[in-house]
């Protein structure tokens, strides 16, 4: 494990990553069928691997689909992805909350299925929605654009006087070149919402630790470290340059460095801003950690 001293202060770096990694198994690449990601969640639950947040994210839609899969002795911590907007939200809120093998745990609200005539943006809309709900679940907004982030970050800011606790979702790649936001999109989402005092959650193409280019699709995916780092220094008052310099690192061994020279309060900004992230995969992003953690342990003993 590495550690890492500043004055009294410890870090380490399981802590950095505890109870990053949300359960997306459904969503592609891995688009998991809902009986086989039900069974893999339980073997993760049964595992306890700590850099996972142990959340089963679902879509609405598929709600009766996961009931459908749980056995009365199952205990699942769910992220509700609002993915039919407000149609249908109540009813399935309610079974939610009627069933005792569920908890809601927090809600991803996909903001282009909320926006109307009334609510350019949707977020007013989907802050009608949650009224209903325990104000202990917090709810994650995605805007329907890149466009859109500043005014929904704004919209966010300003409701965040309430109990509820809010904050901006950030989609970071997906089955479309278009989908993968660049350096510069995804620095200025981070400090919007530093700037904001808001968290967020991160969702999609984040595959590896790192930033590479996926040799099949041509695809260049931003790295989760990556992400956790520019994260901190963000948080730590760096400008949108430095932030996009530190997503754009593709060497594992200097994120390493960098991420393993961040003391405590560094690190806990850097979690109170990205609070977890969604992978398909729940065995890769703790594995590949590991590696990295273990090739930077050799090379500093090769010294």
């Amino acid at each position: 494990m590495v550690l890492v001293r500043k004055g009294a202060c410890v870090v380490s770096m399981a802590d950095l990553l505890h109870g990053l990694v949300d359960d997306a198994g459904l969503f592609p690449p891995t688009a998991l069928d809902m009986p086989a990601a039900v069974e893999r969640h339980r073997a993760d639950q049964q595992a306890g691997e700590p850099m996972l947040t142990h959340r089963f994210l679902c879509p609405a839609s598929r709600l009766d689909e996961l009931r459908g899969q749980l056995t009365g002795s199952d205990r699942f911590r769910l992220g509700l992805i609002a993915d039919q907007g407000a149609d249908g939200l109540s009813e399935v809120l309610d079974a939610v909350i009627l069933d005792h093998r569920l908890s809601l745990a927090l809600l991803e609200i996909p903001l282009a299925a909320f926006r109307d005539q009334h609510s350019s943006s949707g977020v007013s809309a989907a802050l009608r929605e949650l009224e209903r709900i325990s104000v202990e679940v917090a709810a994650y907004f995605e805007p329907a654009t890149l466009d859109d982030v500043d005014e929904v970050i704004a919209e966010l800011a300003a409701s965040a006087g309430g109990r509820r606790r809010v904050g901006g979702k950030l989609r970071c790649g997906g089955v479309r070149a278009e989908l993968f936001p660049g350096p510069q999109q995804v620095a200025h989402f981070l400090l919007t919402c530093v700037g904001a005092g808001l968290p967020l959650k991160a969702t999609a193409g984040l595959h590896q630790a790192v930033r590479h280019q996926d040799p099949e699709t041509g695809f260049t995916h931003h790295g989760y470290l990556n992400l956790l780092l520019a994260a901190a220094v963000a948080a730590g008052g760096a400008g949108q340059d430095e932030v996009r310099t530190v997503l754009e690192i593709e060497d594992s061994g200097e994120l390493a460095r960098r991420i393993g020279a961040l003391d405590r309060d560094a690190a806990l900004r850097a979690r109170s801003v990205l609070v977890s992230y969604g992978s398909c995969s729940t065995g890769t992003p703790p594995q590949q950690a590991r590696d990295i953690l273990e090739s930077t342990r050799e090379r500093k003993g090769a010294q």
